[in-house]
């Protein structure tokens, strides 16, 4: 599949989609909102804004990390079990990406009755336990007319990672678990409900030692946008510009280069359960890298951060390139905006 190809499928895809509804959102609040945009962050130092992972609530003794995720309905009628945990779970994650870790978690479901309640909510104690992060409380009404979910995380940092925080000169890496499988026909690469509960904890522990330990301090995991979707994010929060080698990313056997156009559009495509994009100095690599591969992690140099505003694709086997987005011409989250660039 020629780059071009890629590239048209994945900017007319669900996950590319829902990422550009963002903008249309902090719009919105900006317009109504006395303070406009500023009502929308908390200053600290240069400022928490918008566009990252969790939101950011400085304190005495760091910072507090607020997610939420809502899960789209299909997934939760397909698989409610499946979408109880994984809600859990990409909140647990976006805590991770932003150097923290999880202090507890409250939800807010909705469902046509306490049976169709009953694996979803199976599904969120299940990654509770897994991940030992306990649901505190939440909101629930069994009246509705169909299952629907969210869940919310709060958590603690000391060194913050940021999608704020990439700058030219810095090597993109690829930090992902391929140790999984596909689950039934959405892109979603599960590596974590059959993984022991101690390797999935010291697993997202590695993101805030690496915080900590001074080695990063950009990052981003890898959300429902794929990979490339997460990388454009990173990209306009950090006003820079990407060149990735698609022939570079690690990726599950069978789904390579080499293979079917679908399934590599596939891997293009998915969430894993542990996936993330970090842009760290060229000095840091080998500690970074070596940290997850100490794990039985991949992880792997992808690109380079570069000047500018464009994403490029290109794949080294067969010198094809192509421009996924140039944000500076077409905002995606807006998240460029946050810093003041129009």
């Amino acid at each position: 599949m020629p780059l071009s190809a890629v590239v048209q499928a994945l900017r007319s895809s669900r996950g590319f989609a829902h990422k550009k509804d963002i903008s249309a959102v902090t719009d919105a609040l900006t317009r109504h909102l006395p303070g406009g945009r500023a009502d929308l962050t908390l200053a600290h130092g240069e400022g928490v804004m918008l566009g990252d992972d969790c939101a950011v609530i400085p304190d005495d003794s760091g910072h507090l990390l607020f997610a939420i995720e809502g899960l789209v309905d299909d997934f939760v009628e397909a698989m409610p079990w499946f979408a109880g945990y994984s809600a859990v779970m990409v909140n647990l994650s976006d805590i991770a990406a932003m150097g923290g870790r999880p202090i507890a978690v409250v939800d807010a479901l909705w469902s046509a009755g306490s049976a169709q309640a009953e694996p979803i909510l199976q599904g969120m104690a299940a990654a509770s336990a897994a991940y030992g992060v306990p649901i505190v409380g939440g909101h629930s009404n069994q009246q509705a007319a169909r299952a629907q979910l969210a869940v919310a995380v709060l958590g603690r940092a000391q060194a913050l990672l940021s999608s704020f925080a990439a700058r030219p000169g810095h090597t993109l890496l690829m930090a992902v678990d391929l140790r999984g499988q596909w689950e039934g026909g959405y892109p979603f690469w599960n590596a974590s409900t059959g993984a022991p509960a101690h390797r999935l904890r010291d697993d997202l522990a590695l993101l805030p030692e690496i915080a900590e330990a001074g080695l990063c301090g950009a990052a981003k995991d890898i959300s429902m946008a794929g990979v490339l979707g997460t990388a454009l994010m990173l990209a306009e929060c950090s006003q820079v510009g990407l060149r990735i080698d698609l022939s570079a990313l690690p990726h599950p056997a069978g789904h390579g280069p080499g293979d079917a156009p679908d399934a590599r559009l596939r891997w293009l495509q998915a969430f894993p359960s542990f996936g993330y994009l970090l842009s760290v100095a060229t000095d840091a690599v080998p500690a970074v890298q070596g940290r997850f591969l100490a794990r039985g992690l991949a992880c792997a140099p992808i690109g380079e951060v570069v000047e500018g505003s464009a994403v490029w694709l290109q794949r080294h086997d067969t010198h094809d390139t192509a421009l996924l987005w140039d944000w500076a011409c077409e905002p995606f989250i807006g998240g460029h905006l946050a810093r003041g660039k129009a």
